[in-house]
């Protein structure tokens, strides 16, 4: 697909489209109308609102009528996701002459927190494709792009971010998997651990140790499924994030093509903080999607739920509560929106707005989706309702750089002199 035009015609061609939002439930139903205050179109561009429409709508008939069972089931939803392709949501920031819809980050922003009403988990899968992808365009040869690219955005082949490892997770750093060179090829061993569709993906985008200790030493490889030596953990039994498979990686003196190599040897660790920084992004706006379905589902659950002879709304104290959740998510979307403008442009405060952006939204965005559960009461505790699976998709505040991490960055932009 071709740049934000075939977004935008899709959008246009909506017209049977309904302009209003949808909830996220088991019974999917036209949604209340959207309170001004928390309106996620607002402040937007009309092209922005078009195509923010689509991944609503999307979100809610593609994807929120099957969030339970995927998660339920485990089940890693392709064909979906293949959909979500055909509208641009492949490649979303990447360049349009290999396949991308070359958005900018804020649009990418929007379109991730619209996604997520329907599944955060199978979005957060999605954002994680899009910075791969986003990695190959921007730091791959023009053999690379050309070669992986187009199969990326069309999502005819999916991709896994390969950093963490066993004995390395926010200390990147001094990971250990190794890469020495041998001709034309390096010799990869080592492993990799809570790999996003490990298993299930065909490219990995993989960072390893091609020279000394240290960040310097670093350089990353594009390794693709079915290379002899490549093998992978069991899938991982986890609390949320059912719909995206996780296992370790693991190379054997597993030979990769020099030519698979993105950037030059020793820029592997610079790569792959421009990848997380943007990820930072994309993961915090996964999270104010989740935030967003769970200040909806609340203000209906309160609007209908009677105890004490009338409808829990009533209750000045869950008034309170409520006025609570719009205001921490209302913050929340302006201080992510304000740090993709950041990042799209190159700002020097980019690096640590990511970082403010990440660090707050997922942790007001889990007390959110934690307050909504709390107000269904014992019904919030049911798999039969979504809250529920809003709240253990709270892994967001893990990924990417911990929020303690996050809490690192910010202090050490503060306390350096200029």
């Amino acid at each position: 697909m071709a740049a934000i035009r075939p977004l935008t015609r899709i959008a246009r061609l909506c017209s049977s489209v309904c302009r209003n939002y949808y909830l996220i439930s088991n019974r999917i139903s036209q949604r209340r109308g959207i309170a001004s205050c928390i309106d996620p179109a607002l402040g937007l561009t009309d092209e922005q609102k078009e195509f923010q429409k689509v991944a609503f709508d999307f979100a809610a008939n593609e994807m929120a009528p099957h969030m339970a069972e995927w998660d339920q089931k485990e089940i890693f939803p392709v064909e979906t996701m293949r959909k979500a392709a055909q509208l641009g949501f492949g490649g979303i920031y990447v360049q349009p002459d290999v396949g991308g819809s070359g958005l900018s980050r804020l649009d990418t922003s929007v379109i991730f927190e619209a996604l997520s009403t329907g599944c955060v988990s199978t979005t957060a899968y999605i954002s994680i494709h899009n910075m791969c992808a986003w990695m190959i365009d921007t730091f791959g040869s023009k053999e690379n792009r050309e070669k992986f690219c187009p199969d990326l955005c069309s999502m005819k082949t999916f991709a896994s971010y390969c950093l963490t490892e066993p004995g390395s997770g926010s200390d990147a750093a001094s990971l250990l998997t190794s890469a020495q060179r041998k001709g034309d090829h390096y010799i990869l061993n080592g492993s990799k651990a809570f790999i996003s569709g490990g298993g299930d993906t065909d490219i990995y985008v993989v960072m390893c140790r091609t020279g000394g200790r240290g960040p310097k030493g670093i350089s990353c490889l594009v390794v693709e499924k079915g290379t002899p030596g490549l093998s992978f953990g069991k899938k991982e039994k986890k609390v949320g994030w059912n719909s995206q498979p996780t296992r370790a990686v693991i190379f054997e003196d597993c030979a990769v093509p020099v030519n698979n190599r993105l950037g030059e040897e020793g820029q592997g660790f610079n790569i792959a903080m421009k990848g997380l920084n943007g990820g930072r992004i994309n993961t915090a706006s996964c999270f104010l999607g989740a935030a967003h379905a769970s200040v909806q589902l609340a203000r209906d659950h309160l609007l209908v739920r009677k105890q004490f002879g009338e409808t829990l709304s009533n209750s000045q104290f869950l008034q309170f509560k409520l006025a609570e959740m719009a205001t921490r998510l209302v913050a929340s979307r302006l201080l992510v929106r304000e740090a993709a403008t950041a990042l799209q442009e190159n700002r020097p405060d980019a690096v640590s707005l990511c970082s403010m952006a990440k660090l707050f939204a997922t942790d007001e965005c889990f007390n959110i989706c934690n307050q909504a559960l709390q107000m269904h009461g014992g019904y919030g505790y049911l798999k039969d309702y979504a809250v529920q699976q809003f709240v253990r998709d709270r892994v967001h505040q893990i990924l990417e750089g911990t929020n303690e991490v996050m809490r690192m960055i910010i202090s050490r932009d503060l306390l350096t002199e200029s």
